[in-house]
C-alpha cells in the first residue's frame, strides 16, 4: 500500500513537471508569434504609410517581383526599406545592449541611456565627425562605430571606477546620469563652434533619428550587430549561472572576470552601432527587457536574447512610424517617443521595486 502511494505521488509530480513545462513552452510561442505578427504588420504599415500610399497588393509586387512605377520602386527600395530594417536592427541592438548592462550590473534599471553611455558615444562621435568630415569630407561607417565604441568605454570605464567607491546603484544610476550630462554639454559646445556644413549633419544626427539610411548602412549595421548577437548567444550558459549569483557561476566553471569584459564589450558594441548611425535613443535598453521578461514569466537567456532583441526591433520600428507621422510633416526625434512610452514603464519599475 505505502508503494503504491508513494508511486502514486511521484507520478504526480512527474506529470505537474511535464504540465509545467507544456505551459511554460506554450507561453514562449505565443510571445514568439505575437512578435512575429506584430514586426510584419508593422513593417508594411511602415511601407504603406508616408506622403505617397501605396497599397498592400503593390508593395508585394515591388518587394518580391520589382513590379511598379518607378517612383513607387524608388520609395519602397531606397528611403522606407532601409529606413525600416535600420530601425529594427538597431532597435533590437539597443534592447540587447540593455539586457546585457543589467545583467552585468545585477539591476532591471541599468541601460545604455540612463548610465550616459550613449552620451559618451555621442560625444566622441561628434568629435570625430568635425575633425574627419573637415580634413577629408566624409567618414566611414565603420570609423563612426569605432568611434561611438570607445566613447561608450570610456563611459562605462568610469562608471565601473564609482562603483568600486559607490555601492548603491541609486548613486550609480545618478552618477551615470550626470556623465550622460557632461557628455551632452561638450557635444553642444563643439556643435555651437563647428562649421556651417558640419552643424547641419551634427544637428540632424544629434537629435535621434533614422532617417536618411541607405543599404550601405543596413549592410554595416547588419554585419556588426549580427556577429555580435551571436557571440552573445555563445554567452547564454554563463549569463544563467550568473543570474544565480556569482559564487554560483564561479562553482559552474565561469570565469567571472573574463565573463564580465565580454559583457561590457558587447553592450558597448551594441549601443556604439546604434549612437553611430541613429543618435542617441532613450530608455528602449531598460523598458524593453522588462517587457519582455514579464510577458515570458522567465529570465532565462535562451528565451529573452531573442525576444528582447524582437521586441526591440519592434518597439523602434513602431516609435519611428509614430515620429514620422503623428505631426507630418514635421517628423519628431525618435527619442521623444520612446521616451513617451519608455519613461512610464521605468516609473513603474522603480515603484514596483521600492514596494518588493
Amino acid at each position: 500500500m505505502k508503494d503504491r502511494v508513494r508511486m502514486m505521488k511521484q507520478e504526480q509530480t512527474v506529470n505537474g513537471y511535464h504540465g509545467a513545462n507544456l505551459r511554460r513552452r506554450a507561453r514562449y510561442g505565443l510571445v514568439f508569434l505575437i512578435l512575429i505578427l506584430a514586426f510584419v504588420l508593422i513593417t508594411v504599415w511602415n511601407i504603406n504609410t508616408g506622403n505617397v500610399d501605396i497599397s498592400l497588393p503593390n508593395i508585394l509586387r515591388i518587394i518580391f517581383f520589382q513590379e511598379g512605377t518607378k517612383d513607387e520602386i524608388n520609395i519602397v527600395w531606397k528611403i522606407r526599406l532601409p529606413r525600416i530594417l535600420m530601425a529594427a536592427i538597431l532597435g533590437g541592438a539597443l534592447s540587447l545592449s540593455g539586457f546585457l548592462l543589467q545583467t552585468f550590473f545585477e539591476n532591471p534599471i541599468a541601460g545604455p541611456f540612463v548610465l550616459g553611455i550613449s552620451s559618451g558615444a555621442k560625444m566622441i562621435v561628434a568629435l570625430v565627425m568635425i575633425v574627419v568630415i573637415g580634413k577629408y569630407g566624409s567618414v566611414s561607417s565603420y570609423g563612426l562605430i569605432v568611434a561611438a565604441f570607445f566613447g561608450s568605454l570610456i563611459v562605462t570605464g568610469f562608471i565601473l571606477a564609482c562603483s568600486r567607491y559607490v555601492k548603491n546603484m541609486a548613486g550609480l544610476l545618478v552618477a551615470g546620469i550626470m556623465v550622460g550630462y557632461i557628455c551632452s554639454a561638450v557635444t553642444d559646445f563643439v556643435i555651437t563652434f563647428a562649421d556651417d556644413s558640419n552643424i547641419v549633419n551634427l544637428h540632424s544626427w544629434s537629435m535621434g533619428s533614422f532617417s536618411g539610411m541607405n543599404w550601405s548602412n543596413v549592410q554595416v549595421a547588419f554585419l556588426v550587430v549580427g556577429i555580435s548577437v551571436v557571440l552573445v548567444f555563445s554567452l547564454s550558459k554563463p549569463i544563467g549561472a550568473f543570474q544565480l549569483g556569482e559564487a554560483y557561476a564561479q562553482s559552474m566553471g565561469v570565469n567571472v572576470k573574463c565573463f564580465r569584459v565580454w559583457l561590457i564589450l558587447l553592450s558597448s558594441i551594441l549601443s556604439a552601432t546604434v549612437t553611430a548611425f541613429a543618435g542617441p535613443i532613450s530608455f528602449v535598453g531598460i523598458a524593453v527587457p522588462f517587457l519582455v521578461k514579464r510577458a515570458l514569466h522567465t529570465a532565462r537567456p535562451l528565451a529573452v536574447i531573442p525576444a528582447a532583441f524582437m521586441g526591440g526591433a519592434v518597439f523602434c520600428m513602431l516609435c519611428d512610424l509614430i515620429a514620422r507621422m503623428a505631426f507630418a510633416p514635421t517628423e519628431l526625434r525618435i527619442s521623444t517617443v520612446t521616451s513617451i512610452f519608455g519613461a512610464p514603464i521605468v516609473i513603474f519599475m522603480l515603484i514596483r521595486k521600492q514596494k518588493l
